[in-house]
């Protein structure tokens, strides 16, 4: 993609005056958008923002051109109550525009498949794009399923409430027989309101909400927050601090990785696998532990570097840890692709072509399943990610094995990064003091979370104070991609597909 002049051409980590992100009319703004995604782009982020302006809303998107390694940004304003949509043109904006409809009252005329995302109420006084009074609070899950009509097809409701210890989702099947002929998804059983307590900050509780965003990623937007505040300050973390969050951030995917192999395995019924990587889970969650308390990494990440250090005693604690955990995982994986049962089961379930993957901007190893190669440690690399390259791992098949294949692919070489780091450690402070926040900046900030593409962006008012800030969780793109791989499948594959996705209810309902 090449720079379009009235976009403005931002970097990773980087702020600028946001009077230098262009104001477009819509027809611009939509050609921007389709003309970026045309020649490889693709749309990280689109939201709205109230700028104190009776009854206008702004609409600001930022496309990440990953060939050129750049990001490109740009807003438009909405007088009134509706705007044309883009998604029949653009399917990777269909849940933004739904986000923006629900959250300020605009309708995106033309949206083929209008509905809410959280279940709140509009910012919008007088305004709400399902039709309802305002005064209304809405009723989560209450909605107009898509129903499939025909003789002996049969509809199957699961959820919200999950048998276990897990997270709220409903989950509406149109079935016959087994076969499942589509699959929706209603959410926001987690929504907090965490944007909108995020604004007139950064106060003593911003960092805590941003560690519990989806408490399971707390190092990726911890650190995808420290870098926001990091550009609005002007503020350089130290090259330790730097080489401490790479650590944190691979553990976090060495953890989390390693416990979805482990649940995969339980959900076919393989014992050993499912046993040993659930023990496993927990010995690189006490790694993190070594670095500074916690098992999930809070109190770490902090504006300015990390809170806590690794002497020479700590780091061969770590580097042992390390050794003895893949040795084991190793041989807890490999027990999966020599079994010819597990394969059976994993091969040709839950497929989702390339094609799909891109037309609903797909992240993370659920994309990289599909044969996308996006990593944002490598396209947009900030912090030690500069300076060491992570391979990228990919599968072509986009089924349950591609993603679990893809986990182990990235199993081994975040230990390979975490060991390298460690063994090279150099000696340096940690933790630097930023500065006041710029006034009326705007900022992009990217990390490659262990479940994807994590995108945090934040702007200032005149006080220095955040204004708006939006957060985008991988899981945020990627549940619409559970609903498509279910698409002919047989119900019972449910379990096994929706786990092979392993998607944060709370990190898209923020």
């Amino acid at each position: 993609m090449s720079a379009a002049p009235q976009l403005a051409t931002l970097r990773n980590g980087v702020a600028r005056a946001r009077r230098e992100i262009p104001d477009l009319d819509w027809p611009q703004f939509r050609s921007a958008i389709l003309d970026g995604v045309a020649g490889g782009a693709y749309v990280t982020a689109m939201f709205g923002h109230m700028p104190n302006v009776d009854d206008v809303v702004e609409i600001y998107v930022v496309l990440a051109d990953r060939e050129g390694g750049q990001l490109h940004g740009a807003k438009t304003r909405v007088c009134g109550d509706v705007f044309p949509s883009l998604t029949p043109e653009c399917p990777q904006v269909h849940l933004f525009e739904r986000e923006i409809a629900e959250q300020f009252g605009l309708r995106p005329e033309g949206h083929p498949w209008l509905k809410p995302v959280r279940f709140v109420k509009s910012q919008r006084a007088g305004h709400d794009a399902w039709g309802r009074s305002t005064s209304e609070q809405p009723l989560i899950g209450v909605m107009n399923f898509y129903r499939v009509e025909g003789e002996e097809v049969h509809e199957v409701a699961v959820g919200p409430i999950h048998a276990g210890v897990i997270e709220p989702g409903h989950f509406r099947f149109q079935c016959h027989g087994e076969h499942v002929f589509h699959l929706e998804i209603s959410l926001g059983y987690q929504h907090r309101g965490v944007e909108r307590a995020l604004v007139g900050g950064p106060d003593k509780r911003t960092i805590h909400y941003m560690e519990t965003l989806a408490g399971d990623t707390t190092i990726g937007h911890a650190t995808a927050y420290c870098q926001v505040v990091e550009a609005l300050a002007g503020c350089k973390p130290p090259a330790r601090a730097q080489v401490l969050r790479g650590v944190a951030l691979e553990l976090e995917r060495l953890a989390n990785h390693t416990g979805d192999l482990g649940a995969l395995a339980g959900d076919v019924g393989f014992l050993p696998t499912s046993s040993y990587c659930g023990r496993l889970r927990g010995d690189f969650l006490n790694m993190t532990a070594r670095l500074c308390g916690s098992r999930f990494g809070r109190g770490l990440v902090r504006p300015g570097g990390v809170a806590f250090d690794a002497d020479g005693t700590r780091t061969e604690e770590l580097l042992k840890s390390l050794q003895t955990a893949m040795s084991d995982v190793t041989s807890a994986v490999g027990l999966l692709w020599d079994s010819s049962s597990v394969m059976s089961r994993f091969e040709d379930t839950g497929k989702v072509s390339l094609e799909v993957c891109e037309e609903l901007g797909l992240v993370g190893p659920a994309a990289r399943a599909c044969g996308a190669e996006g990593d944002i440690r490598n396209d947009f690399p900030l912090g030690i990610y500069r300076f060491s390259h992570i391979p990228v791992s990919t599968a072509n098949t986009g089924d349950v094995f591609a993603r679990a294949y893809v986990r182990w692919l990235e199993i081994q070489r975040s230990a390979d990064f975490v060991r390298e780091q460690l063994q090279m450690l150099a000696g340096g402070t940690t933790l630097t003091t930023p500065g006041e926040l710029a006034a009326d900046s705007f900022v992009v900030s990217l990390v490659e979370g262990w479940r994807g593409k994590i995108c945090h962006v934040a702007m200032t008012d005149e006080r220095r104070r955040i204004t708006r800030y939006k957060v985008i969780d991988p899981s945020f793109h990627n549940w619409m991609g559970l609903a498509m791989a279910l698409r002919n499948q047989q119900i019972s594959d449910f379990p096994l597909c929706n786990k092979s996705f392993n998607l944060s209810y709370c990190g898209h309902d923020l």
